[in-house]
């Protein structure tokens, strides 16, 4: 049952990303409600959440749950009341997210390890505060960036495997900055960027997921 929720995830962030290339092609009607295509764009990080709640063996698991959970509650927000509205349940997450990685942090960090984290909260903040034509957005979008690359640096700084979750984290940030990039700019709202800020968002939620599950499950069987 659990491999099979993990599937019906993947499958729905897949198909909804690739939607937009399927409709460019005239391979498929764009015709969709409203509704359902809320309801598709949240399936993919909502299934994730689902399957890792089914996973979940102590209090760290249902934590990385609801920080997908929030992750999928920001993506139908998004769509349905805005950019700022969704950007607060997305932060949400990244506080849960933080708590959830500084609970597992990595043991005997290396002072290489905390430049990283500095650099990832650093330069995503700054680059984010620069990217909005309209200056009167900056200071809000930093203020999320900085909750966001905390995020991506406590992700770093955790005994949850890098190559998957750290990994995650930091398409997470591209795919936000990317959105901070586009946002204004009518002539960079095209397919290709579509297709990035999608892929890496949810190839970053889908690492997380994977990555976070197979870390604490790693320990709960270490710690029996």
């Amino acid at each position: 049952m659990s491999r099979i929720v993990l599937l019906a995830a993947l499958a729905a962030g897949i198909t909804y990303g690739l939607a937009p290339v399927a409709i460019a092609a005239g391979l498929w009607s764009p015709d969709v409600p409203d509704a359902v295509g809320v309801a598709w764009k949240g399936a993919g990080v909502s299934l994730l959440a689902v399957w890792a709640g089914l996973e979940a063996r102590n209090r760290d698991g249902w934590m990385l749950a609801a920080v997908l959970a929030f992750g999928a509650l920001g993506d139908v927000l998004l769509a349905t009341h805005g950019l700022i509205v969704g950007a607060f349940a997305f932060l949400a997450g990244h506080v849960v997210a933080i708590a959830l990685y500084t609970r597992n942090r990595r043991p005997a960090l290396a002072r290489a390890d905390w430049i990283v984290a500095g650099a990832i909260v650093a330069l995503t903040t700054l680059v984010s505060f620069l990217l909005p034509p309209d200056r009167g957005l900056a200071p809000g979008v930093a203020l999320y960036a900085f909750g966001l690359s905390a995020m991506a640096a406590a992700a770093w700084l955790s005994r949850l495997p890098r190559a998957l979750v750290a990994a995650g984290a930091l398409m997470f940030v591209v795919s936000d900055l990317l959105i901070f990039l586009r946002t204004g700019r009518p002539a960079l709202d095209i397919l290709p960027m579509g297709l990035a800020v999608w892929g890496l968002y949810f190839g970053g939620q889908a690492l997380i997921a994977v990555g976070g599950v197979r870390g604490l499950s790693r320990r709960t069987v270490t710690s029996r």
